[in-house]
């Protein structure tokens, strides 16, 4: 397998997708972050003293997709077309699960920011929460869909399938 990401010489060096087809791609991510009873309770009534949680959540996880380019030194900067950052609580267990969505037309994928979408949203439930629980739990972060490009529709399944 050859890597992508290093010139001749070894040395770091960001792809060129020139050539590359331009198509629809998309991907979706999911993180989790695990916390004590109480600062559950807060963040599931809203009254975090610092606002509200999750709609700071989205807007973070919305704002870092934009910004994977800025982050992750080598990814291309995308013209999304589409992020969405979505949240659902498990009562039970005291989790709210993260999954994010990024799309657009291109020359390259969209997995490194729907994962970082789902990231930065949990960090941000973190940085929020962090004074009712400094012990909350971030993961497991993972990808579990992308489409689009020439290996056309992943999922771990069909990874896995392939292996």
């Amino acid at each position: 397998m050859t890597l992508t990401h290093l010139n001749q010489q070894g040395e770091a060096s960001m792809v060129d997708v020139t050539d590359k087809d331009i198509t629809d791609r998309s991907a979706r991510a999911q993180s989790a972050i695990a916390m004590s009873a109480e600062a559950f309770a807060q963040l599931k009534a809203g009254n975090n003293k610092k606002g509200d949680v999750l709609a700071t959540a989205r807007i973070a996880g919305i704002q870092a997709a934009k910004k994977t380019a800025d982050l992750i030194p080598l990814c291309h900067p995308l013209a999304l077309t589409k992020v969405q950052v979505d949240f659902e609580l498990d009562e039970a267990a005291n989790i709210v699960n993260i999954s994010s969505y990024c799309r657009l037309a291109g020359r390259t994928g969209v997995e490194m920011e729907a994962l970082t979408a789902a990231s930065v949203a949990a960090l941000t439930i973190y940085d929020m929460c962090k004074a009712v629980d400094p012990a909350m739990v971030i993961g497991p972060t993972k990808l579990q869909e992308k489409t689009g490009g020439k290996r056309g529709h992943w999922t771990p399944q069909s990874a896995e399938e392939s292996s």
